[in-house]
């Protein structure tokens, strides 16, 4: 049966707008509601029980908006706070098994990278799951979490200087591993996409808002809850509102980001 409710999605920060971009680009006839927690980013560098009471508290707050499934567009809940989203009534999807799948699928040599926060990289989610599925794969694990502060503040154009040294300062050393495919396993670093492919040239790249997105989509299919007759309408929501805020939205989102209305949500009241 149809289902005209929206999507609900969340994030630490604004980084989950690249997801909540792929979704809309794919199934343009969902509506969204996105909660972006900027009160309180960035949640990879925070302790595992403090990530599971944010990830607890943004679910509570989607539900709440009567959303009819939920998007954890951040690697770090997803690595270390997926068991929130159980028994939750609606399905939950969270963005790093099905990049990894994608991973599996396009290495050519076995060889597959991850640049993640520090706690998605200390869970080895990632990896666990690779050399699951490809027991022979070489995965390597780099923590990148000041790539999520340059792109909360709108540094990450290409010839932005201080964007292409913090990449290769992560990176150099997955390159040196020889890699043929790289996870980007923070929803924050798409933005970087073209410096990476830069320094890793002839390296696939894997968007876990491309991989959720696909999902995304197959789960509304399969439980015919896709929205056939109600107009979109998209709504989003932030914990505070940064200085480079309206710049860095329109970034993230792309043409999605016209007429847009963002309104504030007291974290302490959710």
């Amino acid at each position: 049966m149809a289902d005209s409710r929206a999507i609900g999605i969340f994030d630490s920060g604004l980084g989950g707008l690249t997801v909540a971009r792929q979704i809309m680009n794919l199934c343009p006839d969902e509506s969204i509601v996105y909660f972006g927690d900027t009160g309180r980013v960035p949640y990879g560098t925070k302790g595992v029980d403090t990530i599971k009471k944010y990830a607890a508290e943004d679910i509570r707050f989607l539900l709440g908006m009567d959303v009819k499934m939920i998007v954890a567009a951040c690697g770090t809940v997803s690595a270390v706070a997926a068991d929130a989203g159980r028994d939750l009534g609606v399905p939950f999807i969270e963005v790093i098994s099905h990049s990894v799948k994608d991973a599996v699928a396009a290495t050519r040599n076995g060889r597959i990278g991850v640049i993640a926060t520090p706690a998605t990289v200390k869970s080895h989610a990632h990896k666990n799951l690779t050399q699951k599925l490809m027991p022979e794969a070489a995965v390597f694990e780099t923590a990148a979490p000041l790539l999520v502060s340059l792109a909360e503040e709108g540094l990450y154009q290409p010839d932005n200087e201080i964007a292409r040294l913090t990449v290769a300062h992560y990176l150099s050393e997955i390159k040196d591993n020889g890699v043929d495919t790289l996870i980007l396993g923070c929803t924050h670093f798409p933005v970087f996409e073209k410096i990476i492919s830069e320094y890793m040239p002839g390296v696939t790249l894997i968007d876990m808002g491309v991989s959720a997105a696909k999902h995304v989509k197959d789960v509304l299919t399969k439980e015919d809850s896709r929205n056939t007759g109600e107009k979109t309408a998209h709504r989003f929501f932030v914990s505070d509102k940064p200085v480079t805020f309206e710049k860095t939205v329109k970034i993230f989102l792309g043409d999605c980001a016209n007429n847009l209305q963002i309104d504030l949500v007291d974290v302490e009241k959710i």
